[in-house]
């Protein structure tokens, strides 16, 4: 009696749709910890503005909304080097907003930002702040 080895393609075909359905649900969950990890690129900057902001008002005796009076490269604009640009206000409160064009390749699908006010607290809509 000859035993038959192997797979049979039923089988075959639900392994492929195990492993496809794996796949669509990591590379998700990849995509995310990705943009997560590029939000660094803001905090680092923001901590740097606070900082400066914080000099500033020692020297002068006010904040400033103005990032070029401050020590730090921080762009207002979307350029090819980061991906967040930045603004401050009056208050001392700064904000990187995610570029979605313009910025460091690949830019966001959706725009998002992060905050830091001068107090330290941390806010925004990217969630991972």
């Amino acid at each position: 009696m000859k035993r038959d080895r192997g797979f049979t393609l039923i089988e075959l075909v639900v392994v492929i749709i195990i492993v496809g359905i794996l796949a669509a649900m990591g590379f998700t969950q990849y995509t995310k910890m990705v943009e997560k990890g590029r939000t660094a690129e803001g905090k680092s900057v923001l901590g740097s503005l606070r900082t400066a902001q914080r000099a500033r008002y020692l020297e002068v005796g006010s904040y400033t909304a103005s990032i070029p009076d401050l020590p730090v490269e921080a762009p207002t604009a979307c350029t090819n080097t980061h991906y967040y640009s930045y603004t401050c206000a009056n208050t001392g409160t700064c904000t990187a907003n995610r570029c979605t064009a313009g910025g460091k390749t690949p830019n966001a699908q959706a725009a998002h930002n992060i905050t830091l006010t001068i107090d330290g607290v941390w806010g925004g809509t990217a969630g991972y702040y």
